[in-house]
């Protein structure tokens, strides 16, 4: 799959395609929708998939101080795009010059002049344009102008997570933030993933017998709630089990959020300096402060072996 940053990265010859536009954040089961209705219609027409998005957030820069928490940074977003078949991702530097763009000029600078586009497939709440102005009327209507087809994919999936809301990042995001990964992951169609790199932290888990990688997150992601939570740790292409701490560490009177993952059963780990992912499979328990160092290393103990049997069950199903 290609991967482009800016209109000047698209290939000269590029010729016609079908193109899907939106920050398909998570790139969640109502995106999948979308995006695979895309990539069939461009195989039933014989060209490419294109996926347009942005960075950062549009919402950052229409309102500063505004990013919502990510699901999914671009790379990732991109290797779960590639996996729905898409051909090319074009992630456009969204700046504020770019966000005075009016839905018309929009079209002409993207859709018709280097994406060449022969279909545009959206959901039928997709805005674009300077103050959201465009909709997809308008771009029908442009659609007749410029000879590409658009069609609209009802991206509303709803299910148990969220009481029944239609599934969305917002709702997404909410589930993390309130610690239920298992919500999210009904929405995400997998786990919610946390990402980094291992860095140095007090090292009291090693010296308690439970060596964690502390995970120093990539900017604005998505952390579930304060708490214990059963998953995996990725790192060099293996997917091992893990027992994973959310929180500022009380018992030590910490104040500085982290992600750690323990490895459960593994010795010997050094993953210092290296990119890791962290997968959520399920909330174990809340954040808290035990009376004793004693009391405190039971509770991790029966915490690892929670994690190994809900990790356990979950890879036999």
């Amino acid at each position: 799959m290609q991967r482009w940053r800016g209109l000047e990265d698209i290939p000269q010859d590029w010729g016609r395609s079908v193109v899907t536009i939106g920050s398909y954040d998570g790139v969640h089961r109502g995106h999948q929708l979308i995006i695979r209705h895309a990539v069939n219609r461009a195989r039933e027409l014989g060209v490419p998939a294109v996926v347009v998005t942005f960075d950062p957030h549009p919402s950052e820069v229409v309102r500063p101080g505004s990013h919502p928490p990510l699901l999914a940074p671009h790379h990732r977003r991109a290797e779960l795009m590639a996996d729905l078949g898409v051909d090319a991702v074009l992630i456009l530097p969204f700046t504020t010059e770019f966000s005075k763009l009016s839905p018309a000029d929009f079209v002409v600078k993207v859709l018709v002049d280097k994406l060449h586009a022969k279909a545009v497939v959206e959901g039928p709440n997709f805005r674009f344009g300077h103050k959201a102005a465009g909709n997809v009327e308008f771009l029908a209507t442009q659609g007749k102008t410029y000879d590409f087809e658009v069609e609209v994919v009802d991206l509303y999936v709803t299910g148990e997570a969220g009481g029944g809301e239609p599934f969305s990042s917002t709702l997404t995001r909410r589930l993390v933030a309130e610690g239920d990964v298992e919500g999210a992951a009904e929405i995400l169609g997998r786990p919610h993933r946390v990402e980094g790199v291992v860095v140095r932290g007090a090292q009291r888990g090693r010296e308690l017998g439970f060596p964690t990688a502390n995970v120093e997150t990539l900017p604005h992601t998505a952390i579930p709630a304060d708490g214990v939570y059963a998953g995996w740790l990725h790192a060099q292409g293996e997917a091992m089990p893990a027992a994973i701490s959310v929180g500022t560490n009380p018992q030590f009177e910490g104040t500085e959020r982290t992600v750690e993952a323990y490895a459960i059963d593994r010795v010997g780990l050094d993953l210092y300096g290296l990119h890791v992912a962290v997968d959520f499979l399920a909330f174990v328990r809340g954040q808290a402060k035990f009376d004793t160092l004693d009391a405190l290393l039971e509770q991790m103990g029966a915490d690892v072996q929670k994690c190994r049997e809900l990790v356990a069950a979950e890879e036999a199903a």
